[in-house]
């Protein structure tokens, strides 16, 4: 029997953190905790004698897709503890989810790991390409700042998280395939991985998650009410900048080059006929849409 809408029982939801921390390192207690586990995030699990032995999780998914909203379901957190694989218990899972969702959404799709690039097409999912957009930045342009013109914003505490929360909720789309609704996932990064990525550009309102590697800046996203521009945005991190990449895709590709992306031990997953121009539009999941 699947068991699921259970993030509020103790037990099953303590059973569940730790077979996830067995099998990925990770823990969603403090997202719990923090108040932002909402009703998009759902564990479909196996439980054997109160404890859960396997699990899909079912994500809600809803995207801006050149205008168009539509909603999709992301699969995650596959997990079966090392006792009882082998058992079918994935399959039962998925079936499970397929019966609930398949006359709701538009679409599945998943990232697997190199390990189970096999087990996903019995299920109806095929591979899919990515693709992301990449600029070189002159260090030579006169209106590049010497230094970052940006604050960041230390994502330590409570205020911090709400104000964030209201920019997202308060934004416009700043991409053509964008995720709507769904600043619980934004803060699951923001308030554990991701607290010291976190800027404010004031000029243009407008809130930024993104990391800077040597000369590189990866763009995961902005959260502004009115249009920005994006090359502003990236001149306000100084001229150390000599390449953007970002982490969604732009509205306006000019001045871009459409790279295809590459992950080690990651690959898209994609299933519905909703996403057969995925590829042919050269889209990309937003970075911070995974889950």
């Amino acid at each position: 029997m699947v068991i699921k809408n259970y993030k509020d029982n103790d037990a099953l939801r303590k059973s569940f953190n730790e077979l996830a921390m067995k099998t990925f390192d990770i823990s969603f207690e403090d997202w719990y905790q923090n108040g932002y586990w909402g009703e998009n995030y759902n564990p479909y699990s196996i439980v054997v004698d109160g404890k859960v032995v396997s699990n899909v999780s079912v994500n809600h998914m809803n995207f801006f897709w050149n205008g168009e909203r539509k909603f999709f379901i992301q699969l995650g957190t596959v997990m079966t503890n090392e006792s009882y694989r082998n058992r079918g218990f994935i399959k039962q899972i998925m079936d499970e989810i397929e019966r609930d969702y398949q006359q709701k959404t538009e679409g599945f799709f998943l990232f697997a790991n190199d390990s189970v690039l096999d087990f996903y097409p019995k299920f109806g999912f095929q591979k899919s390409e990515e693709f992301q957009y990449v600029r070189e930045i002159s260090t030579t342009e006169k209106s590049v700042p010497d230094q970052m013109t940006i604050e960041q914003i230390p994502m330590q505490d409570n205020t911090a998280w709400t104000l964030l929360e209201n920019a997202i909720q308060k934004s416009i789309p700043h991409s053509s395939f964008e995720m709507a609704h769904n600043s619980e996932l934004i803060l699951f990064y923001v308030t554990k991985y991701m607290q010291e990525n976190v800027y404010y550009h004031k000029e243009q309102d407008a809130y930024v998650i993104a990391e800077i590697e040597d000369s590189s800046l990866l763009l995961h996203n902005i959260f502004s009410p009115v249009p920005v521009e994006i090359g502003q945005i990236v001149e306000s991190f100084g001229n150390g900048i000599q390449q953007v990449r970002l982490g969604f895709t732009p509205m306006d590709c000019e001045g871009y080059t459409r790279v295809p992306l590459k992950e080690d031990d990651c690959t898209l997953f994609l299933k519905g006929k909703e996403f057969e121009r995925f590829a042919q539009d050269g889209l990309m999941f937003p970075t911070l849409a995974h889950a």
